[in-house]
């Protein structure tokens, strides 16, 4: 935690890369298991890759939502956490069955809410954590655009139970718009750190986390 802000950095395919977020301070590292995601990692490998990181962040395996089937290799895989997008647009009762499936603070959910459109507020009962990020009609994060960070606000402030993750084109350079105007308690960050796809900058990476420490963080 960084001046009282939890970082999850994510897109991570490499140890290294691991080890120098888990230095600057990140709470969770994230793996993709995605396979349309440039930062792809395969599930034998993505086993691998999270016990050989260093072991007081939290690992986050980040999927996307096909069948219950597919979602039920994930639980045992050695994540902390599953991290889920999904259509805004799906049926509650298939929300119900991750309920079932994972423990209730196991599961973060991430709404791919259109342009627009509000979220469907039905799924709160189903997680304690939800991630909004930027909307893209065909990517599941990790695309560098930026959020709509009033929204992001208004859903904090008013649903205060829930845990509230932050992501969306973050970088050095706006992190500190983005939490004085979110007031953010949790953010994801994942290419406004790198070099290319899966490939983090050590130099951008520790700007981050420095541009974090040095936040003036106004009263919410």
């Amino acid at each position: 935690m960084i001046n009282g802000i939890r970082v999850k950095v994510c897109g991570l395919t490499s140890v290294a890369d691991a080890e120098v977020a888990a230095s600057c301070g990140a709470d969770y590292l994230g793996v993709i298991l995605y396979p349309k995601s440039p930062r792809y990692v395969p599930l034998d490998k993505a086993r691998e890759l999270i016990k050989a990181m260093p072991a007081g962040p939290k690992k986050v395996g980040v999927v996307v939502y096909s069948s219950t089937e597919e979602l039920a290799q994930y639980k045992d895989a050695g994540f902390d956490h599953i991290q889920l997008h999904f259509p805004n647009s799906t049926a509650f009762f298939e929300a119900l069955q991750w309920a079932d499936m994972f423990p209730h603070d196991m599961l973060w959910l991430a709404p791919r809410v259109p342009h627009g459109r509000e979220m469907d507020l039905a799924f709160l009962p189903v997680a304690t954590t939800f991630l909004i990020d930027s909307y893209h009609p065909t990517a599941h994060g990790g695309t560098g655009t930026t959020g709509d960070w009033a929204t992001f606000a208004r859903l904090q402030a008013r649903y205060q139970r829930i845990h509230w993750i932050l992501a969306g084109g973050l970088s050095p350079a706006n992190i500190a718009s983005a939490v004085a105007q979110a007031h953010a308690q949790w953010v994801d960050v994942n290419s406004g750190v790198e070099s290319s796809p899966g490939v983090k900058d050590h130099a951008k990476l520790r700007a981050f986390f420095d541009a974090l420490k040095t936040l003036s963080l106004p009263p919410i």
